[in-house]
């Protein structure tokens, strides 16, 4: 039987051949998914890692909880301003040459920065390094899009994030012990070489790229630019409402783990560094729940498992204001893993909603995504100082 063709994607290798991307259990599917796994590994391992010696830190280089953060800030901020900038290098050489340069790049920076001899050039190595890191998270979504089948892009989405957290969990959990065993500068190094590991596995595993052609390598059409790009994703109040709720999730998100290090080490918890930084194995809640998001957005549609996530991390934040750490832990739990859903369902909701700029689309997201988390990552430090973990929460 001979059916109608349906019509190919923006980008594709040839407008006359229809790509209706990877199938899904494909042995190519299986790689995609796998290389960006690691690639989430690579960039979120050393974007946060500090975040599990924040209070080591602050005692080492005598400065304030608040100023602390910054390191964790700074490398948010340099992400944020890199993402765009990062869509159109992905649009020039493509989405997999871009990443991999990406990575790459970031991962010889975090190599190098945790041995920076004073705190205004770690400041400045950090901020370097989340700017290369800026291209994985700007691409990803994009990449997805053009590379899964329609009816799985949420699933896979859902599997990317899950990387993520898991790469969040291994820089915390690993920085953490080790800078008890030494020192919290061979703890931030030790998730780098962890990080170029995962790097190399990324560029190993991620196939070639087929449903989406370089400008640089295309003969005909014209360049819509990119000014044009960002306005068209910008004029869409469903846009807008899906960059505000990268804004407000990770801002809140950050502010939580940032702060709760801090808490924890004081009364009336007392516990040790390598304690707390068990408390990050909480993150494997979100590697479930933002896999699970996927699977059950695909069922149920995108908006109740949004509001549904969002109401489990608000609960969770409420918990966390008890003084039974039992509760604590509970509500860091469910914290993450509302979380992780909703980051899940809104990022993969975002790279689908776009109906042209997908790069661009997903860059507008991740720019609200790390500006909220520079933000309020450095405000929940201020509002810790003045009221404790009350007000941080």
């Amino acid at each position: 039987m001979v059916t109608e063709p349906t019509r190919a994607r923006s980008g594709a290798t040839d407008p006359f051949l229809q790509w209706n991307g990877h199938e899904h259990g494909s042995a190519d599917y299986r790689r995609l998914l796998a290389g960006l796994f690691f690639a989430g590994i690579a960039t979120f391992a050393q974007l946060y890692s500090p975040q599990a010696v924040l209070s080591h830190v602050a005692g080492d280089l005598d400065v304030s909880a608040a100023d602390a953060s910054l390191l964790v800030s700074a490398s948010t901020i340099g992400l944020a301003v890199g993402v765009i900038p990062w869509s159109v290098v992905a649009d020039r050489v493509g989405r997999v040459r871009a990443m991999s340069f990406a990575v790459l790049a970031a991962t010889v920076f975090g190599l190098l920065v945790p041995f920076a001899p004073t705190f205004s050039l770690l400041l400045t190595g950090r901020f370097c390094e989340g700017l290369m890191l800026g291209g994985v998270p700007a691409i990803a979504i994009a990449y997805l899009s053009e590379e899964i089948e329609p009816r799985h892009a949420a699933r896979a989405a859902g599997t990317y994030v899950a990387g993520t957290s898991i790469g969040g969990l291994l820089g915390r959990l690993v920085a953490g012990p080790v800078a008890e065993l030494s020192n919290w500068r061979v703890g931030v190094f030790t998730v780098a070489v962890l990080c170029a590991i995962a790097a190399a596995l990324f560029i190993a595993l991620i196939p070639r790229p087929q449903g989406f052609v370089p400008r640089g390598s295309r003969r005909s059409g014209i360049d819509p630019g990119l000014i044009t790009l960002l306005k068209a994703n910008l004029r869409s109040s469903r846009m807008l409402a899906l960059y505000a709720q990268g804004f407000l999730l990770m801002g809140a998100f950050v502010a939580l783990y940032n702060y709760l290090g801090f808490r924890l080490a004081a009364d009336p918890f007392n516990l040790p560094q390598a304690l707390i930084s068990l408390v990050f194995l909480a993150y494997l809640a979100g590697t479930w729940s933002s896999a699970q998001a996927g699977v059950l957005a695909a069922k149920l549609g995108r908006f109740p498992v949004l509001l549904t996530s969002v109401s489990l991390m608000v609960g969770g934040v409420l918990l966390t204001l008890t003084d039974v750490l039992a509760f604590v832990l509970v509500g860091v739990l469910l914290s993450t893993a509302g979380f992780f859903a909703a980051h899940a369902v809104a990022s993969g909701w975002t790279g689908t909603e776009a109906t042209v700029g997908k790069a661009q689309a997903g860059s507008l997201y991740n720019l609200s995504y790390y500006a909220g988390s520079s933000l309020f990552g450095w405000l929940g430090g201020v509002f810790f100082g003045a009221r404790g973990w009350a007000g941080t929460a």
